[in-house]
């Protein structure tokens, strides 16, 4: 898990502008997904590059409800994570959440990552092994 919240000059007329790049399996063609919003809204256009995740909607509802706590967590020694493998699926999501650089990597290495995996499923676009379906 890598976060970077460093400080950018660069800023996003958007409150929401991530840009999720997702790969199934090693070698596989990568996906990219873009979730835009500002003031809570969505592109009204589902074709529009702003915004083109199969469920846009519950994409921004996954991350205005885990944002801070998925994209910036907070180090915890006491953390215990379950030793299981959840699939090769990885995601990388870049871009800006309320004010603040977003460059977070998402897998399901273990119960932790697999559990921040399902929190923000509809982000990942919900293929493979973000929702089980194929």
């Amino acid at each position: 898990m890598v976060s970077d919240n460093t400080v950018d000059t660069a800023k996003s007329e958007y409150d929401v502008e991530l840009t999720v790049t997702l790969t199934e399996a090693p070698g596989a063609e990568e996906r990219t997904f873009h979730l835009r919003s500002a003031g809570g809204v969505l592109s009204s256009d589902p074709t529009s590059m702003d915004s083109n995740l199969p469920d846009a909607p519950a994409a921004l509802a996954a991350v205005e409800q885990f944002g801070e706590e998925i994209f910036f967590p907070e180090p915890r020694p006491d953390r215990i994570c379950t030793q299981q493998y959840g699939g090769p699926q990885v995601a990388v999501v870049k871009g800006w959440f309320r004010g603040r650089k977003v460059h977070s990597h998402f897998s399901r290495t273990d119960g932790c990552e697999i559990a921040r995996w399902k929190a923000v499923a509809a982000l990942l676009g919900n293929t493979g092994g973000s929702s089980g379906a194929v």
